[in-house]
């Protein structure tokens, strides 16, 4: 039989797994209040799709707290034929566990298609629902339709947080189920009247589930319209007395298990034989209370208000008995592996009234829960372990902080950590209490950090403690710009770690003084650093301190202008963020990547990389992932035009982490630039405030000092222009990278680029000359189209005997690179000046030409004329070649030879 009324919703469900099936997986999320026929709709539709052919998977969500983390994933697993335990703990990173569980149902689709139902999502637990998000982020190329059920109503402490995220999918779609109208109701009422079907309609407001329970009422005669029921419960309520005593006492028990439950768990739990229970079972079927679902020894209440109701009814007494019964059962049963009974164990054992034993389970589930990745499970669970019993030592308090900082709850973590370190009673737990805070750009947890930090520091003796605890402090002082404290204190946790030799201190003292070193000037000792965490890596497997160490490295070899090098040691690092796994090792991985590619010019690549790396990390950490997203887009500007995503960030208000708010506004002065937006560019300048009062993070001075230099020029601020330039006189031979995210081009591009703003043409010259040099030196071409195109204007601008011809080349030069990397902002630009320069070629050789044409004469290499005539030696060499091209000769001897003919 079909289900009644609801033929639109299955209409637009078929649509959508067609779809689906055909590649463009679709979330549905059924929204509606409890009765309404979600499940039954879910239940109709699975029909139609495995009569189409495709795969049906199950997921439910419980009405009580005992079930394990990932509970719906885990059924929805064991519905595929695959064992849950291989996918949700095979890895250390959760977050590359609902890569593979994606990867899982990606496997499970194939060409057929597959239905994931998700009923009560309102039920489930953080970590899944999180599970959920990351499915819902691929749908769009998975042959996959996720149809998700919820009451949007139902208190729950995570669905409202999750749901709009859900909702904003592009591949989401939202399904409001409401109430039968008069036709529907009739359908479910043939032999009522007129008038009764009104008034049914009126009492129930056409919920199906109490329409049906009406409907039942009529039949059994126990309706009575001058009395209605006020709700389903009511009628539920009313149905439980008309059954034996025995058959109430059972479903009041199993009630008290929860919404499924097993025959010998319910017998074990009320003492009673199974035999005897089987016919009490039946007679709960036959009034509508429960239902048998596969073998027969597992039953489900029918709808969970159904539950509901007949848990309301248990006496007092009976309810802690049966729920000790229940404890007692399930650790008897379950005890070879009670994973997955934890914490309906501690749920039982909290109820009949024993706050120790429960607060043991609850811990035990937390701490399981913890190890299979559901860090805000685990924090759930600690907290009802402190609940129940306030008197557990820090420990428990130390466990709940770093499950909090895990599941990124900073104001939990910070709560837990106070607690602990007020509560422990020996140096090394308020140590551990300490180190479970990590610095980060909030001002104040950081504050909070500092003084856990130092009070542990004050009672600790232990030099591996001492070395991590001086290492946090001095990744303190990096958020408080306090860089000289940062320096000492980096200096003192490397020499801790190394005496203690601690691996673990000794990664964390690594990790604080690479902080401490930052620019050019520590550029030797980054690179030292980076060799020793290397050799940790290697001595102890440790695939983080690979990852660092190979970061480490590149951000050194980007920093120098060192690409080429910087691309062949890309390899090396996606090998081990490969072994770190999930989404923020890949993210340090493609924010390196994506800045080689923009700075050698591959534009296209540099933002797809970039892309990438944003999806996967904007879910775990958004500031950091943000940052480096738009910094990266902000550098593509100036050379590939911004793009819609970078102007909407320009022109939106926005609130960066202290830290990063001078920079933050230089760049995004720069970047209304680049939109020919002076006014706004230089009213977001202002808000940066005097030069001397900025605070830019020691790794971004260069940048900021360009980003800074360049929106000046453009909103000509001729002051703080020239003390800028003044500013980066100690940067010369340097690349502007801010730590491997964005590169600015050498430094000399960005003073010689002011030297030009402020009319100071012989030094912008020379600056922008040498800046040709560095950046093809660097291999970054887009760089040197940059300089050869501010060079051509300079020397336009100078126009002394020889500039128009060197002009000329440069814009040449610069032309041909701008049409090969497809630098549309300097396409009208360059165009412009080169009308301006007009034709200097004549017939044969051009000026230039010849006088390359008498330095070969003289017997000079392509190096020798680069720098006699300040050009860059590419430059050079494409001289001798047009040339060799003009005049038809094979080699430079012969140039050398048809020039001494010229002269004598």
């Amino acid at each position: 039989m079909g289900i009644a009324g609801r033929g639109r919703e299955l209409a637009g469900l078929r649509g959508w797994l067609d779809d689906a099936r055909g590649g463009a997986g679709r979330l549905v999320v059924c929204v509606g209040e409890a009765g309404i026929g979600k499940t039954r709709l879910a239940q109709e539709f699975a029909g139609t799709a495995l009569a189409v052919g495709a795969a049906v998977a199950w997921g439910r969500c419980v009405e009580t707290e005992g079930a394990p983390a990932y509970w719906p994933w885990r059924q929805i697993l064991r519905s595929l034929k695959i064992d849950p335990d291989k996918v949700l703990t095979a890895t250390e990173d959760r977050f590359r566990l609902f890569e593979e569980l994606v990867d899982v149902l990606r496997t499970a689709a194939g060409s057929r298609g597959l239905v994931v139902i998700l009923d009560d999502i309102h039920r489930g637990d953080e970590p899944s629902l999180l599970v959920l998000r990351q499915v819902a982020d691929q749908l769009a190329e998975l042959p996959v339709l996720v149809l998700a059920t919820c009451r949007e109503s139902e208190p729950s402490a995570a669905l409202p947080r999750f749901l709009p995220d859900l909702l904003r999918s592009r591949s989401a779609e939202r399904l409001d189920l409401t109430g039968f109208g008069l036709d529907e109701i009739r359908e479910q009422l043939p032999m009522a009247s007129d008038r009764q079907t009104a008034r049914v309609q009126e009492i129930t407001g056409g919920n199906p589930l109490f329409v049906r329970e009406v409907a039942r009422a009529i039949a059994d005669g126990t309706w009575r319209e001058d009395r209605p029921p006020r709700s389903v419960l009511d009628i539920i309520g009313a149905r439980l007395e008309r059954v034996s005593p025995d058959c109430r006492r059972l479903v009041q028990a199993a009630a008290i298990i929860g919404r499924d439950f097993r025959v010998d768990l319910l017998a074990a739990a009320m003492e009673l034989p199974v035999g005897d229970c089987l016919p009490l079972l039946d007679e709960a079927i036959a009034f509508g209370f429960v239902d048998r679902v596969g073998d027969g020894v597992e039953y489900r209440f029918v709808h969970a208000l159904t539950r509901d109701a007949v848990e309301a009814s248990c006496p007092a007494v009976d309810r802690s008995r049966w729920h000790r019964g229940a404890a007692e059962a399930l650790e008897d049963r379950y005890a070879d592996d009670l994973s997955e009974h934890l914490a309906d164990i501690a749920r039982h054992r909290a109820q009949y009234g024993d706050p120790e034993a429960a607060a043991q389970w609850m811990i035990r589930a937390a701490d399981d829960a913890v190890h299979r990745l559901a860090y805000e499970e685990g924090v759930r669970l600690y907290k009802a372990a402190l609940k129940v019993n306030p008197q557990r030592d820090s420990r428990t308090q130390i466990a709940l902080g770093k499950a909090a900082y895990l599941a990124g709850d900073l104001q939990e973590c910070v709560k837990a950590a106070m607690a602990a370190a007020a509560a422990a009673r020996t140096p090394e737990l308020k140590a551990e209490a300490a180190l479970i805070l990590e610095a980060v750009p909030d001002p104040g947890i950081n504050a909070c950090a500092k003084r856990l930090c130092e009070e542990a520091l004050a009672v600790t003796d232990d030099k591996a403690l001492k070395a991590r605890l001086t290492a946090q402090r001095s990744q303190l002082a990096f958020y408080d710009g306090e860089q000289e404290r940062l320096d000492a204190l980096s200096r003192e946790a490397l020499t801790l770690a190394r005496a203690s030799q601690d691996d673990l201190a000794l990664t964390a003292a690594l990790r604080a003084r690479q902080e401490a070193c930052p620019g050019p000037a520590g550029r030797a000792e980054r690179l030292l650093l980076a060799t020793e965490m290397l050799d940790l890596s290697r001595r102890t497997g440790n695939a983080r301190a690979a990852m660092w160490g190979e970061l480490w490295r590149l951000d050194a070899l980007i920093e120098s202008g060192r690409l080429v090098a910087a691309a062949a040691e890309l390899p090396a690092l996606k090998v081990a963020v490969d072994r770190v796994g999930g989404p923020v090792s890949a993210w340090h991985h493609d924010r390196v990547a994506a800045c080689v590619a923009q700075a050698r010019g591959q534009y296209a690549e540099a933002a797809a990389i970039a892309r990438r790396g944003f999806d996967r990390m904007r879910l775990v950490e958004q500031a950091p992932a943000t940052g480096a997203y738009f910094a990266l887009q902000i550098a593509l500007a100036g050379h590939v035009g911004v793009s819609t995503e970078a102007a909407e960030f320009a022109l939106q208000s926005f609130d960066p982490p202290p830290r990063f708010a001078t920079m933050a506004l230089l760049s995004r002065a720069y970047l209304l630039m680049c939109l020919e937006l002076p006014d706004q560019a230089d009213a977001a300048y202002r808000q940066a405030g005097p030069i001397e009062s900025w605070s830019l993070p020691a790794f971004f001075v260069l940048p900021g000092y360009v980003y800074a230099a360049l929106a000046c020029a453009g909103i000509g601020r001729r002051d703080d222009l020239a003390e800028l330039v003044d500013r980066l006189q100690e940067y010369r031979g340097e690349h502007a990278v801010g730590n491997g995210v964005a590169s600015m081009g050498p430094a000399e591009l960005a003073i010689g680029r002011a030297e030009l703003a402020l009319g100071r043409l012989d030094a912008a010259i020379e600056d922008l000359a040498l800046a040709v040099r560095r950046a093809e030196a660097a291999g970054a071409p887009g760089f040197v189209a940059e300089a050869q195109y501010h060079l051509a204007r300079a020397l336009a601008d100078r126009d002394e005997p020889g500039d128009r011809e060197r002009a000329k080349d440069a814009a040449e030069e610069a032309g041909r690179l701008i049409r090969s990397l497809g630098m549309s902002p300097y396409a009208d630009p360059l165009a412009e000046l080169l009308g301006r320069l007009g034709d200097v070629a004549g017939s044969g050789l051009s000026p230039r030409e010849a006088e390359v044409a008498g330095l070969v004469a003289e017997g000079m290499t392509n190096r020798q004329i680069a720098e006699r005539l300040v050009i860059s030696e590419r430059t050079a060499q494409n001289h001798v070649q047009h040339i060799l091209t003009k005049l038809g000769f094979a080699n430079r001897s012969q140039i050398a030879s048809w020039t001494t003919r010229r002269l004598e």
